[in-house]
């Protein structure tokens, strides 16, 4: 592989790790996906390069940036998804006073979503 076919693969890998954050952030899941199978394509065939001309590291630095950009985004993302599913599936027990105002064990224990209606 000659050191510009090397060049135009690095910059086109970068755009579409772009690219995927893009979509990522609009909420894009075709385009993603699809950025996704293109950026795999181009990593399998960057992955038979042993050597990276002087030239083309700063782009290597900056692909290998914005994919720990990317990861921290989807790492972050899902961990708030986690959080908001653990507070929708809480049980929730409410505060019952009895006749001489104390509190009084609840029956009820159902979840924030218990998927009945």
């Amino acid at each position: 592989m000659t050191a510009n076919n090397t060049h135009d693969y690095l910059v086109s890998l970068r755009d579409l790790i772009l690219e995927e954050r893009k979509c990522a952030i609009n909420l894009d899941m075709k385009g993603m996906v699809t950025a996704m199978h293109a950026k795999e394509d181009l990593v399998k065939v960057l992955a038979h390069v042993k050597v990276i001309d002087k030239a083309d590291q700063p782009i290597a630095v900056q692909i290998r940036n914005e994919n720990r950009r990317n990861a921290f985004l989807f790492k972050s993302t899902l961990g708030w998804i986690r959080q908001t599913m653990e507070f929708f599936g809480q049980k929730t027990v409410t505060a019952t006073y009895g006749a001489t105002a104390n509190t009084v064990a609840s029956q009820v224990h159902g979840r924030l979503l218990s998927g009945s209606v």
